[in-house]
């Protein structure tokens, strides 16, 4: 037997909804929950992503996970994923085939949160995603995009504090 998955007979792995409130201004976009988050059904619940740390120093998301989702819902930030779903063998955003990577509806999401103004992809590839994924058309009812240093324990490249310092000049610009 075979240890490494077969994608195509496997189910993809399917994201989570929006957390959002209607008046939202600032959506944070992964690209799709790592195993463990999908295992937790909550975002960013990888116990060494930095996603939450930073959102407790910078928007006192603090508390369990619908507390620190509801402080970031009452600041008018919106978490989602670019992808719908994807069969990925791993959990790393490298394993996403994107060939049958489906992403979520961005029309429609951003034709009820109106109030969005910008849009922070959490690392590279969720940026890249979201460009050939989503239809231009969609991507143009945002003015602004900003791609942020991942929160994920896979990219050790850059220290805590200078992803601190990003995360936090983009939700200075719009958190208030």
């Amino acid at each position: 037997m075979s240890l490494i998955p077969n994608s195509v007979t496997e189910r993809p792995d399917s994201g989570f909804p929006p957390v959002a409130r209607i008046d939202a201004r600032i959506l944070v976009l992964g690209s799709l929950p790592s195993r463990r988050s999908l295992e937790a059904g909550e975002y960013y619940a990888h116990p060494r992503n930095t996603f939450w740390p930073i959102m407790a120093e910078l928007a006192g998301a603090g508390g369990s996970y619908n507390e620190r989702c509801g402080t970031l819902i009452d600041q008018r930030v919106a978490l989602w994923d670019v992808l719908a779903e994807a069969p990925r063998p791993g959990s790393l955003d490298a394993d996403i085939q994107t060939a049958a990577a489906a992403p979520n509806d961005f029309c429609a999401f951003f034709g009820k949160h109106r109030q969005i103004v910008r849009i922070g992809f959490n690392g590279q590839t969720a940026a890249r995603l979201f460009e050939k994924l989503v239809p231009t058309e969609c991507r143009a009812m945002i003015a602004e995009y900003r791609i942020l240093p991942s929160t994920s324990p896979a990219y050790a490249a850059m220290p805590y504090a200078a992803k601190l310092s990003a995360w936090r000049e983009f939700l200075e610009l719009q958190v208030g």
